[in-house]
């Protein structure tokens, strides 16, 4: 009993401290469901697949992810180049178009990245994760592959049936354009864009992202609230036509651009019939340091995904409980192949990352609260005996089975007892039962019972593996 309890200690422990877990059959079977709808979806609108090692020189991936970089793991140096583990899988994209002299490809990679976050497990945060990218490298009109990453965002958040989201749209040059009318020196754009980018992903207070940008990083009271009168503003299409208009914006070439480039993206967003889940925000910040163009980010916004407030909690649904944030993020990065082009060859890059552990902690919780039985395995027939001395006919028969590509499953018993048989089925959804006896071998025939109904009936051998087949696609 002790080594139990501490057995379930010590996991805890290991996976508390290591920000890791492991996935039961359960678990892998819901993952599996996900990853399905997302690659069919990439592949849908036409992406290859790539992969990439798990860890890249050290090099590589130092200055590419601003204030996040102290969160890259390093491995230890045995000698030889320094190596870290990759902490995205668009650094190794733009290295790998790079070395390979690509200039345009529409990829999707999906892979696991690590991180030396402080985990906060119970919102789907872990140091070693899944990450699941499509990008489009190619040199193409604008906004038009930037608009079918957001379709995509939009069709797999709609198909995982997750609850109702909102894609939030940006463009680090209005925010930039932004920065400079509102009076932020060149030297900290970035910095003060980190800052930004909590008013969103942390969700904090206005009041508190103008202390740190006072306080921490020096600027003044009135450039701050100029900053805070835009950061406020979300709309469509005619937002961006306002501030096009707007006295200190128009000021800005880079903003401008910016500005106009929203415009047409939602023209082409029209067209593709998202609209109703796409609002330009400019408190979107997105802390990386590659982004050049637009960026966005897709929230879940309904109960389930949002936690209640505290008062409501206390008679609330176990279903309020699932806190998640952002659920895919992306944009536009033109010069990150560059960087990694010994003569700066350029190739611009647009892209969507799924945040694909937040949508499994979710599709985990739903499966709970609904008490949904997932299937861990697929067996549709369970190839079982009523009489003692039928191995050898039992493992003919699965034989025939395999051969034909039926799934199917028998007991590692000589002489396993009918009704151990059957309940194996009821655990674990087998719903077949193919029963061998002295007279059905007599006959030629298999007895056929369906698990859910009980009922049999007699098949001829011969007709046995179509009859199964016919069975089991109907579920």
């Amino acid at each position: 009993q002790f080594v139990l309890q501490n057995n379930t200690f010590l996991k805890q422990i290991f996976h508390s401290h290591s920000g890791t877990r492991d996935y039961n059959p359960k678990q892998m079977a819901i993952r599996e469901r996900v990853f399905n709808t997302i690659i069919s979806c990439f592949k849908r609108h036409g992406a290859e697949t790539i992969d990439t090692p798990v860890f890249e020189l050290k090099e590589t991936l130092t200055g590419k992810y601003g204030e996040d970089s102290k969160l890259i793991y390093d491995l230890k140096d045995q000698g030889g180049e320094l190596l870290s583990l990759r902490y995205d899988l668009t650094v190794p994209f733009a290295r790998y178009l790079a070395m390979n002299k690509i200039t345009n490809i529409k990829r999707y990679h999906i892979a696991k990245v690590y991180r030396r976050d402080n985990p906060a497990m119970t919102r789907g945060r872990y140091r070693e994760f899944y990450q699941c990218d499509f990008d489009i490298a190619g040199q193409y009109d604008g906004m038009i592959p930037d608009a079918e990453c957001l379709k995509i965002v939009h069709e797999i958040l709609s198909e995982l049936d997750l609850g109702d989201f909102r894609i939030k749209v940006n463009d680090r040059r209005i925010l930039d354009g932004m920065f400079a009318v509102c009076g932020v020196p060149d030297d900290k754009f970035r910095s003060i864009c980190s800052t930004v980018d909590k008013l969103d992903k942390v969700s904090m207070p206005w009041e508190d992202v103008k202390k740190e940008m006072v306080n921490e990083k020096g600027l003044s009271e009135e450039v701050a609230d100029r900053i805070g009168e835009y950061v406020s503003l979300q709309g469509g299409m005619d937002l961006a036509e306002r501030l096009l208009q707007d006295h200190r914006m128009s000021q800005s070439k880079q903003a401008c651009a910016g500005l106009s480039d929203i415009k047409l993206l939602f023209s082409y967003l029209q067209l593709f019939q998202v609209t109703d889940k796409v609002v330009f925000d400019l408190s979107l910040a997105r802390g990386l340091d590659y982004y050049t163009g637009i960026i966005y980010e897709a929230v879940l916004t309904q109960a389930g995904a949002v936690p209640a407030p505290a008062e409501a909690q206390k008679g609330a649904p176990a279903e309020e409980s699932v806190s998640v944030g952002s659920v895919a993020g992306g944009g536009r990065y033109d010069g990150l192949v560059g960087m990694f082009d010994p003569k700066g060859r350029k190739v611009p890059c647009v892209g969507v990352s799924i945040g694909i552990e937040r949508i499994f902690s979710i599709m985990e919780h739903k499966a709970e609260v609904s008490a949904e039985k997932v299937r861990t395995t697929e067996v549709q027939v369970m190839v079982a005996s009523a009489q003692k001395n039928l191995l050898e006919e039992k493992l003919r028969l699965i034989t025939e089975l395999w051969d034909a590509g039926i799934k199917a499953e028998v007991m590692y018993k000589k002489n396993p007892k009918l009704l151990s048989q059957l309940q194996h089925c009821e655990e674990s959804g087998i719903p077949l039962v193919a029963i061998l006896g002295e007279q059905e071998l007599k006959d030629g025939v298999v007895k056929l019972r369906v698990v859910a109904t009980r009922e049999e009936v007699d098949i001829s051998r011969a007709d046995l593996i179509a009859e199964i087949r016919k069975r089991t696609s109907e579920a």
